[in-house]
């Protein structure tokens, strides 16, 4: 298990626990420190995971600042949260990436087995690719969000990087990616090819002004998603700190807050990925926010997945000019679906329905004869 090898959560970041008040994080989850060993998982729900693997990353970033996280997480208070949750400490490099991909894709198959969500603050975005294939060997379908500002596609280039990961999710064989969604990109950081290949697979996007606009617009792509990786280049640099090498525009420290309790409320989300992180006092200190923010939306969560459509749903029926889409909205979280008819045209079997996450917005464009571009998108992914 690869878990055994985490090293302990250092002696710098622990002599903090003193000072802090007892009700503090840092006094009150379980932390792995050198005197009291890697604890128990069983009845975990969470589990923090430092990966500092940054050797395939492209720009080069700052080394991962494990010791500004945590005296920054330890500091804060936890919600009304009635499930456990633990610091296991830090991952090392091993002795290429790929010794750490082979680590990464162990442990995280080892917790969520375990039914316990690893949390990752890396490292560089690439860790993505052995989370992938932690889901390839249990043979299940997976669908991937990325809060990005590119979108990491490359293709003349072969090395499994922090630019080029997709391509080896999308190339490799057996592929079980249903989708990829890529929200608060921003255009001229990206290729036309790579926007071209996006379209070709009808993969889901969210540029970074209409992400601003509309922030609630992005639940329904974190509601369907199994990984979620947030790039922190896509942050703008006052919230970053990074003044130096930080971007003048990009998502601002309430949003990604907003978004990462997002992520949490999906019922579905099993990995949760911080990566890319500039080495800032500001960014430390946001860093803990989006981590809380994140098990805060655990603690939201409305066990609404898998959907059970026969009780606490109101059906809508709605005739467009050539068809009919289905929508359900929950009486009880108020969020709604579309139906997805998936047909075998081969066998001419009619599958059992899917249903994919939407907003209220998306059925009143149905309303208006207006099919709804991630309805279309689905249906051209299932043919």
């Amino acid at each position: 298990m690869s878990v055994e090898l985490l090293v302990p959560v250092p002696q710098e970041s622990l002599s903090i626990l003193p000072t802090l008040p007892r009700h503090a994080l840092g006094n009150v989850i379980i932390i792995h420190s050198e005197t009291q060993g890697l604890p128990d998982l069983k009845g975990l729900k969470l589990a923090i995971v430092g990966v500092p693997e940054i050797r395939n990353c492209f720009p080069k970033r700052n080394p991962y600042d494990s010791k500004g996280f945590r005296n920054s997480f330890y500091r804060l208070y936890p919600g009304n949260w009635k499930f456990q949750m633990a610091d296991l400490g830090d991952l090392p490099d091993g002795a290429t990436p790929e010794d750490t991909y082979f680590a990464v894709n162990k442990m995280v198959l080892h917790l969520i087995q375990m039914n316990i969500i690893p949390i990752i603050i890396g490292g560089s975005q690439d860790l993505i690719y052995p989370v992938y294939q932690t889901f390839q060997s249990l043979s299940r379908h997976v669908n991937i969000v990325s809060v990005d500002n590119q979108f990491d596609f490359s293709q003349d280039d072969e090395l499994i990087s922090g630019n080029s990961y997709m391509h080896n999710v999308i190339m490799e064989s057996p592929n079980v990616l249903d989708n990829y969604t890529i929200m608060g990109y921003q255009s001229f950081y990206c290729a036309q090819e790579e926007q071209d290949l996006i379209d070709k697979l009808y993969f889901d996007t969210l540029r970074l002004g209409n992400l601003l606009d509309d922030p609630a617009a992005t639940e329904p792509l974190f509601r369907d998603a199994d990984i979620v990786g947030f790039d922190m280049k896509v942050l703008s640099w006052e919230a970053s700190g990074d003044f130096d090498s930080g971007s003048p525009n990009g998502i601002d420290s309430r949003t990604i807050c907003a978004l990462s309790r997002y992520a949490g409320i999906s019922d579905r989300v099993s990995v949760f990925g911080v990566f890319e992180q500039p080495n800032t006092p500001v960014f430390h200190q946001l860093l803990a926010q989006i981590v809380w923010y994140f098990i805060e939306g655990i603690h939201c969560r409305f066990e609404e997945y898998p959907i059970a459509i026969s009780q606490g749903f109101i059906k809508y029926t709605v005739a467009l000019s050539d068809r009919e889409i289905v929508f359900y909205k929950s009486e009880v979280s108020q969020r709604w679906w579309m139906q997805l008819i998936n047909v075998d045209f081969q066998n001419n079997i009619l599958e059992p329905h899917a249903l994919l996450p939407c907003t209220q917005q998306d059925y009143e464009d149905a309303c208006q004869d207006k099919i709804p571009q991630r309805w279309y998108n689905a249906i051209k992914r299932l043919k």
